[in-house]
This record gives C-alpha cells, structure tokens and sequence, in this order.
C-alpha cells in the first residue's frame, strides 16, 4: 500500500467516524422535532423536521459515499474516486429540493385555508430549544472536522446544520406568535424555511458544480511562470489543471529543453519541474511532457 492510498483510507476513517457520531445526533433532533410538529399542529416545526431529516439521510448516505470514494485508483478510474464524495454531497442538494418543494406546497395551502391553531405546550418549547442547542454544536463540530478533513460532504453537510439552526430560531418566534391566536405566523414562517432550504443548495452547488465538470485549479500564467524557473526549461505551453475533493489538484504541462540534451538531462529538468510544481503550488500529481526546441 502506498503512502499516498494510506493516508486516503485513514481519512476516510476519520470522516465516517464523524458522520457516525452526527446520524445519533441527528436521529434524536429529528425525533424530537416531529414529536413536537404532529403534537402541536405546527407547519413550521413539520418543516423544521423534515430539514433535519435530510441530515439524518445524507449522513447515511455520506457513510457509504466516503468508503467508495476511498478506494484507491483501478483501471476504470485511473485518478481515484474521490469525486463519488462531491457525488454525495451534490445529492444533498436533491434532498433539499425535495422538501422546498413539499413545504411550500403545505404552507400555500395552508395560508388559503385561514391557517391552523397551534397548540405548542412548554415542554414543546423546552425541546426545541434543546434541539437548537445541539444543532449549533453539531454544524460546529462537523465544519471543523470538514475543514481538516478537507472533505467536501462534511462540509457540505456542515452548512445544511448551520441553516437548521437559523430556521428553527426563526420556528420558535412563529410558534411564540401562533400560541398568541396568530395562525397565519406558521404556515408564513415554514415558507421562509422553504426559501432558506434553496439557499443552501445554492451554496452547495457552488462548492460541488466547479470539481464534477473539472474545472480550472490554478491559473495557467501560474504555472507557467513556476515550470520556467527551473534552471532548463526554455518554455512550458500546453497547460491544464483541475480541482479534486480532498484538496487534490492535477496538472499537466508540456515543457521545451534545449534539442542538443541527452534523454537523460531531459528527464532530470523534467523531473525538477514536476518537484517545483508540487512544492510550491501544492498538487497533487503532475505530468511534465517534454519537448526539443
């Protein structure tokens, strides 16, 4: 085993032991809120469940993901498999589309049918409160782990928490009003619940959109100006490069040697570009193509 592929499964390690911890977590937080939605008649806490219970599926699903995505390179994939992980985190974004969609729909017809009393208890409250308490801990914990992880689906998942915690902040100020006899509050807040949900599959498609269609990782003049500092390289064209999860990035330059240079003294230059882009631009992996000039 490489030390490369070692350092790969023992991530993936690390982040399943991670999307372990959080299913517990998330299974209670969505118990607690459907107990509390279906008890008191609230939309918006219903909404606020079924935003959690995303949580609780994508990490589920994040735990099969990340052991794909661990698998070292094979013939059928020759640069591993780290992007079944942004894979993963992309579906979160179907997930979230799923229960946009649903809530709204509920709330529409809510709204039109003059609202509904809510009958939230304070032992109701007490709960809610104790699941927005552990939401803020777990979207903190997760964004860290993700971050030194450098893993995408926890990051991505980390961000879906964070929103759970703005909405049901803001379910526990409509359910403070609809207890006041103002029954257009619930189903008015599980729509702004609806519109925070679709941006957060914004931002998690900004962050997964740029590594599935391969998008550029460093800048071309970049790399140009580093393959050319090499003492031997009379010029570098031909450059491509792309992002990876895990902060893996490719990059493939074609460089011009002095023609009078043995095989030998081409490949050592060769060699020296390949160190020097690696070094100073931080990639992952580097073909250096040469060529007589």
């Amino acid at each position: 085993m490489s030390p490369s592929t070692g350092n790969a499964l023992d991530r993936s390690r690390a982040v399943r032991r991670v999307l372990a911890g959080l299913l517990v977590a998330n299974i209670l937080v969505l118990i607690a809120k459907a107990t509390i939605g279906v008890v008191a008649g609230s939309l918006a806490v219903i909404g606020d469940a079924i935003h959690s219970s995303v949580d609780a599926v994508y990490n589920v699903l994040g735990l099969v993901v990340v052991r794909v995505a661990s698998r070292a390179p094979d013939e059928e994939h020759p640069y591993g498999h780290g992007k079944f992980e942004t894979l993963g985190a992309l579906g979160i974004v179907v997930f979230l589309s799923v229960t946009c969609v649903e809530l709204t729909r509920s709330a529409i017809g809510r709204l039109a049918s003059g609202g509904h009393p809510v009958r939230m208890t304070d032992l109701g409250l007490v709960l809610l409160l104790a699941t927005l308490a552990t939401n803020i801990v777990v979207a903190w914990y997760e964004n860290r782990r993700g971050h030194e992880l450098a893993s995408e689906i926890l990051i991505a998942d980390a961000a879906h928490t964070r929103t759970d915690v703005f909405i049901t902040i803001g379910v526990l100020i409509g359910v403070l009003f609809a207890r006041q006899g103002y029954t257009w509050i619930d189903p008015v807040v599980a729509i702004l619940v609806a519109l925070m949900i679709v941006r957060v599959a914004y931002h998690i498609l900004q962050r997964v959109v740029p590594v599935l269609v391969d998008e550029r990782a460093i800048p071309a003049p970049t790399i140009r100006r580093t393959a050319q500092a090499v003492e031997g390289v009379r010029d570098a064209y031909g450059i491509r490069s792309r992002g990876g999860n895990a902060g893996v990035r490719y990059a493939e330059v074609t460089i011009a040697v002095d023609s009078t240079a043995n095989v030998a003294a081409a490949h050592a230059i060769a060699d020296a570009v390949e160190e020097r882009l690696k070094k100073d631009l931080e990639l992952e992996e580097v073909t250096v193509h040469v060529e007589p000039c």
